[in-house]
């Protein structure tokens, strides 16, 4: 018997019920028992950190990388 199952809660988008979800499932297409609504697994608390602002130095990172891409695809560094 494995004593470390995870698991993870989720409402069903059709009744609101909180779902007890096994970690196996998600990102698969599963069945509310209460409603029969078919939705995906999607556990909320990894889909909060997917949408949380960027580190401010990873962000700054990201947009000196935008701009050195722009750089490259003009040709080169400005002349001064």
């Amino acid at each position: 018997m494995n004593t470390h199952a995870s698991f993870f809660a989720q409402r069903c988008p059709t009744c609101g019920r909180q779902l007890r979800i096994c970690v196996e499932y998600l990102g698969k297409s599963i069945q509310c028992r209460h409603c029969r609504s078919v939705f995906t697994a999607v556990d909320p608390a990894m889909q909060d950190g997917l949408n949380a602002p960027l580190d401010p130095l990873l962000q700054r990172a990201d947009e000196l990388l935008a701009q050195s891409e722009t750089i490259s695809l003009m040709g080169g560094l400005p002349q001064s």
